[in-house]
């Protein structure tokens, strides 16, 4: 059986376009791993990008990745709208076929001992990876972000890292490194420039407020745009499907005054949380299903080095 996974380093630059080019090149060009999506934002100030393929080149890719950074991102000047705790924010490893969650588990942990040795950057497990169960939660790993987090470490033993520190590192914080279920994030963009409207919207509609089942949200300004965003993560797309997600921001949409300008997919989906023909009334932005779908995506770039092709199964089922 074939061996996949997907990694998704998430890293704090997203309006530098050479830097962003940059880490992306840092992690091609690895035979059995395939960069397969860069989506960058310059409001969150933040770029997501998805390597995917074999277990062993995947975590070379994405050492690179975390190399560049290092090397290039300065968090002490860094703004944006997105919580973050380090140039590298998060790395997680993601299963997709012929590879066990305790696996994925495995690649985290050597991730980030690797992440240490090499740069001195300090770690902390979180989701599947998590050594310490108060860390499961990125939220919770991530809280004060950077600048308070930097001070906080050095007075309290509970925030220490999990490998290296406990001081983080002067330029490039921490990283939080993980395995987890496939997660889709999806932003929603409202056609108000009133930030608070999408802050008060994530706040009923995610899970840790009572709202909707394996969601996580927030509520940022998107200047360049002049618009809104209820910006969101999806931990369970079987229990709470993107679309309940839309219905609900626009149902609070339409009692806070305004409507939905549209929404995105930040990366890659899997083929069974979004069928194509539903990105009309989803009002996605720049959808495409041999861009945006991951399975598709794979199978392009690993066709192109087996001509006989191959057929994944579909993420989820």
């Amino acid at each position: 059986m074939r061996r996949l996974i997907e990694c998704v380093p998430n890293f704090s630059e997203g309006r530098d376009r050479k830097r962003i080019e940059a880490l992306a090149a840092a992690m091609s060009g690895i035979k059995g791993a395939w960069v397969l999506d860069l989506h960058s934002d310059p409001d969150h100030n933040r770029s997501v990008i998805t390597v995917a393929g074999e277990p062993e080149p995947v975590s070379e890719a994405a050492l690179g990745g975390v190399a560049k950074a290092a090397e290039w991102i300065d968090l002490r000047r860094h703004t944006g709208e997105h919580p973050r705790i380090g140039a590298i924010d998060v790395l997680p490893f993601v299963p997709i076929e012929g590879v066990s969650m305790e696996n994925c588990v495995a690649f985290a942990r050597h991730a980030g001992e690797e992440i240490w040795a090499r740069h001195k950057i300090p770690v902390y497990f979180y989701e599947e990876a998590a050594m310490r169960p108060e860390r499961k939660r990125l939220e919770s790993v991530r809280s004060g972000e950077f600048e308070y987090l930097r001070d906080e470490v050095l007075r309290n033993t509970d925030r220490t890292p999990d490998i290296g520190g406990p001081a983080l590192h002067p330029s490039a914080g921490a990283v939080a490194v993980g395995a987890r279920k496939f997660l889709i994030a999806y932003n929603i963009n409202l056609d108000t420039s009133d930030v608070s409207i999408a802050k008060k919207i994530a706040r009923l509609i995610r899970a840790s407020n009572g709202g909707l089942p394996h969601v996580k949200a927030i509520g940022v300004e998107l200047k360049e745009r002049k618009l809104a965003q209820v910006s969101t993560n999806l931990t369970d797309f079987d229990e709470t499907p993107i679309r309940r997600v839309f219905e609900a921001v626009r149902l609070e949409a339409e009692r806070n005054g305004c409507s939905i300008h549209s929404s995105e997919i930040v990366g890659l989906v899997p083929r069974k949380a979004l069928d194509p023909k539903d990105a009309a009334d989803l009002l996605l932005e720049d959808f495409a299903p041999a861009k945006k779908i991951l399975e598709n995506r794979l199978e392009i770039k690993i066709n192109e080095e087996a001509p006989d092709g191959i057929s994944l199964r579909s993420i989820g089922s």
